[in-house]
Parts: structure tokens; sequence; C-alpha cells
């Protein structure tokens, strides 16, 4: 019985290049999902000067600091950082929509991966779980999606060995 083709993305650092974008606001937060993200990377063998890093001043801000970054320089993924807390009004809903949102839309304009590494949290506690507490550090999740989806573009590319994928 034949089976499927199947296509996968390793965690192999190999040439790519990775642009991070990460907020300001919430800084020690934001800062931890850095380190953890730089770590993450490097621990695959994703060469420091293969890295680059844009801080910009808040959620709102991520998805233009991605666009620009990514113009800049050629990136295989990117990778956006930052750290939402719920407060009283609907401030929290709105920025969290509108980077979602606005990260989604980069990726899909750009063509390329990106990894989705912006806390939205409840409260403080929270936060601390998910940037290097109980829950793990979200930011390394994040660069170690964004190589993944890097390598699977790189593997599922017209140029990639294998040819045609319509045959």
């Amino acid at each position: 019985m034949a089976h499927p083709r199947e296509y996968a993305g390793q965690l192999l650092g190999r040439e790519y290049r990775i642009g991070i974008v990460v907020a300001r606001t919430n800084d020690r937060l934001t800062e931890r999902l850095l380190a953890g993200a730089l770590d993450a990377l490097a621990r695959h063998d994703v060469a420091p000067e293969a890295i680059a890093v844009a801080r910009v001043p808040g959620a709102w801000e991520i998805p233009f600091g991605l666009r620009a970054l990514a113009r800049r320089e050629r990136f295989d993924a990117l990778v956006a950082l930052g750290a939402l807390i719920r407060g009283e009004t609907a401030h929290f809903d709105f920025l969290a929509r509108a980077c979602a949102s606005g990260v989604a839309e980069v990726s899909r304009e750009l063509g390329i991966p990106v990894a989705f590494g912006v806390l939205t949290c409840e409260d403080s506690r929270q936060a601390d779980e998910r940037s290097g507490g109980k829950a793990g550090n979200k930011g390394a999740e994040a660069a170690l999606a964004a190589l993944e989806m890097a390598d699977l573009a790189a593997v599922l590319s017209p140029e990639a060995d294998g040819g045609d994928l319509s045959s």
C-alpha cells in the first residue's frame, strides 16, 4: 500500500537567518523571552551573526517592526516577542487582537514564517510562569517554531531535492 508523502522541518540551525522583534513594554518579561529565544537558537547551531534583534516600544508596534526588519535584511524566519497582561479595561483585548492579526498578516505578506511569542496573560503570575518559570519559556518555544518552519519552508521550496511536488 502506498503511503502519502510527508514533509517536516527539523530543528537545524544550518545557514538559517532569524530576525527577532521584541517589545520593551513589560521588559522584565520580554528580556527573559529574548534570552530564552537566543539560547534556543544557539543550542540548535544558529550562528550569532545570523540573528538580528529589533526592539520596539510595545505589542502594537511588533508587526511594523517585523516588516521593517525583513525589508532591511533577508531572513528565513522571524520571531515576535512581547508580553501583554490583562488590565481593567478593554485595552488588552484590542492590543492582543491587533498584534496577533498583524503578525499573521506580515507572515502572509512576506511569505516567510513568523513565530508568535507574545504572551497574553491574565496576570503577572501567569506571565512569570511563561517567561522562564513553571510553564517554560515561550520565547524559546517561539524561536524553535521559527527554526522548524524555516526548515520546512526549505524542504518544500521548488528548489529542494525531490523536484516538482505536483507529480
